[in-house]
């Protein structure tokens, strides 16, 4: 069970990847004047963004508790970097989608930009091209660079938290910048 568990969590994580580049490739194309497509993403997630941030934030946070009580995996200290942006980020959004409050969006942006660059951190260790810390040795079998998972050839736990926090990065930026139903910037 514990497997299947772990390949579901990567196949959410892959298709959370497919969005990461269809919304990069939108917005890179609205950045040359070809501002159609990341309108479109943008309508897509309208009246949703929060939900969706909350719902991204809710499963990592889930897979994360997983990774730990069930599986039995020990989480590094650059994994609790990083559950320390995550778990906040369940609740409040869960408390601004309730409330329909884009407007805190904002103040919640720092979490996933500060996670999304321990991810990036914890996985040039994982790799090796960041050599590991004293701390990280010691914090868990093995350190930060630990493989615990990785399925597809890829994912593993920092890539799956990397593209959590970028996603939650989308959906509030979205919520930010939001468009009212004729398309026109709120």
């Amino acid at each position: 069970m514990t497997h299947d568990v772990i390949v579901a969590l990567a196949v959410l994580g892959v298709v959370g990847q497919a969005i990461l580049v269809v919304v990069g490739l939108s917005a890179l194309l609205a950045a040359f004047g070809l501002r159609r497509p990341l309108d479109l993403a943008r309508e897509a997630a309208w009246g949703y963004e929060l939900w969706l941030a909350f719902l991204v934030a809710a499963t990592a946070t889930a897979g994360s508790l997983f990774f730990s009580e069930v599986a039995g995996f020990v989480p590094c200290e650059l994994c609790w970097y990083q559950r320390i942006c995550m778990f906040p980020l369940s609740i409040m959004t869960l408390l601004m989608a309730l409330a329909n409050d884009h407007r805190a969006a904002r103040y919640l942006l720092p979490l996933p930009i500060v996670g999304a660059g321990v991810a990036v951190y914890h996985l040039l260790v994982e790799r090796g091209v960041v050599g590991q810390s004293k701390a990280c040795l010691a914090s868990a079998p093995g350190g930060c660079a630990t493989h615990w998972i990785n399925e597809l050839g890829y994912v593993t736990i920092p890539v799956l938290t990397l593209t959590s926090f970028l996603l939650v990065t989308v959906f509030l930026l979205f919520a930010i910048f939001d468009l009212d139903p004729a398309g026109a910037r709120a």
